[in-house]
């Protein structure tokens, strides 16, 4: 099998699709892999202009976690597809994440557009995986949209290591991974043997990416979210709160016994690159501690050099410190059942154990970076 990446000026991989698709489908029988927030910059749905440029409907739509109106909430709450429509809906968060022969059955083509957000953790790419087995399966071609990442080619470890995989990270990559969607599908190709191809993007969109944002799940509501991510979402191993229930998600970190203005104090000391860290109080609306005043901090990036992991690992130290409500969350989390979510969201134990030991925040920064010295690095 061979992987052909078809190489563009556009920023985005569907501007271009016009241009190369048809002569690569010639007729063929396709679905369709995407979410709500996959649309070009007048804010048109990747589906209106597939079917418009094919000139026939799909045998399929395939959505992930979130549902096909991106509209349900995280760990594994569940969405069941449409399978009675005209054009069938699949949903890959349910008790199927990995196509079933029947849902493939006489497709010839999957067409991928996805926006990710650059975070190992975010479970779209691993469906993307499942995928891409699937068609492995059944000898059915691939054709990825590729899209810029929201952190441009930013890499930050650690890495997942063996034994600790899991839907929220299938393969060993950095959690802060740097790629975009089609490098993510052809560096998933080097050990899956399937006919793929991408429709690439610019390099400066790779670089310096210039997006048309639509939430791609409920809890991602802006780009400045999607940035601080890949270190926030280490509180989802918590039972402090990531900010869920609110309107900054991921941005502010909370909980009811928590002394903030010691924690923020503790956090602006530190002088990590390009953030700092405000003292706030919220009342989550939804998740935890529902309905309670919770207090920490919001994080403001402010330059270029922020770096989304090591403030994530300072914020875990910091409210271990400050925090009377600070406990890891036990599972299951995103269909794990033994091993405890912090685990398999930074990709092994190492991060929770030297959590335990109190180690200072500069050994933790030396092993995170040695871990990207060691990643074998795909980006193009």
């Amino acid at each position: 099998m061979a992987v052909q990446i078809h190489k563009t000026k556009k920023f985005l991989g569907l501007e271009a699709f016009a241009d190369i698709a048809p002569a690569l489908i010639k007729n063929q029988s396709y679905a369709i892999l995407t979410h709500p927030a996959a649309v070009d910059f007048c804010f048109r749905h990747s589906t209106t202009i597939i079917e418009k440029v094919l000139g026939y409907p799909p045998k399929a739509y395939f959505a992930p976690q979130h549902g096909w109106y991106a509209s349900t909430q995280d760990n594994m709450i569940e969405w069941e597809g449409q399978e009675q429509n005209p054009v069938p809906i699949y949903s890959l968060y349910s008790n199927v994440r990995k196509p079933t022969a029947k849902m493939l059955e006489g497709i010839q083509w999957m067409i991928v557009d996805l926006v990710d957000v650059g975070c190992r953790v975010y479970t779209f790419i691993q469906t993307l995986k499942l995928v891409m087995d699937a068609c492995c399966d059944h000898n059915i071609n691939i054709l990825v949209l590729d899209r810029p990442n929201p952190n441009g080619q930013k890499q930050e470890g650690p890495l997942l290591q063996p034994g600790y995989e899991s839907f929220v990270g299938l393969t060993n990559i950095p959690l802060l991974h740097g790629m975009s969607i089609g490098e993510i599908a052809a560096f998933y190709a080097e050990t899956i043997s399937v006919n793929l191809h991408v429709i690439s993007i610019h390099k400066k969109a790779k670089k310096k990416p210039r997006i048309p944002w639509v939430m791609p799940s409920p809890n991602m509501p802006t780009l400045e979210t999607a940035r601080v991510y890949a270190g926030s979402v280490l509180f989802e191993g918590t039972t402090i709160s990531e900010g869920r229930g609110t309107t900054r998600p991921f941005e502010l970190i909370a909980s009811p016994k928590t002394n903030s203005k010691k924690l923020s104090e503790w956090l602006n000391s530190l002088n990590l690159p390009d953030v700092i860290f405000r003292e706030c109080a919220f009342e989550p609306t939804f998740h935890k501690f529902r309905g309670q005043l919770c207090y920490g901090v919001q994080i403001h990036p402010t330059g270029k050099n922020f770096r989304p992991v090591l403030t994530g690992i300072a914020l875990l130290l910091g409210f271990s410190r400050y925090s009377k409500d600070f406990a890891w969350k036990n599972p299951p989390y995103e269909y794990e059942t033994q091993k405890m979510p912090i685990d398999i969201i930074s990709g092994s134990s190492q991060l929770r154990e030297w959590i335990e030991k109190g180690k200072p925040l500069e050994e933790f920064q030396k092993w995170i970076d040695q871990e990207i010295k060691l990643f074998r690095n795909p980006i193009q």
